[in-house]
């Protein structure tokens, strides 16, 4: 799969996924906030498989690569 995922959207999307699993792991809210796995696995590798479905591209490099 290409990378789909630009710098920022990546950024966001690990720190965002990072809050909620520290917000579960500290019990402040339920077992539902380990979905923050999701977002911090995303940007980690880049790419979006729901990214890919509705074909958003917010990668900077072209679409080739």
């Amino acid at each position: 799969m290409k990378k789909n995922e630009g710098t920022l959207d990546r950024t966001i999307r690990v720190v965002a996924g990072l809050v909620l699993v520290g917000l579960a792991a500290s019990n402040t809210l339920g077992s539902w906030a380990y979905i923050g796995v999701v977002p911090i696995l995303t940007g980690a590798f880049g790419i979006c498989p729901l990214y890919s479905v509705l074909g958003i591209n917010t990668c900077p490099l072209s679409k080739t690569d």
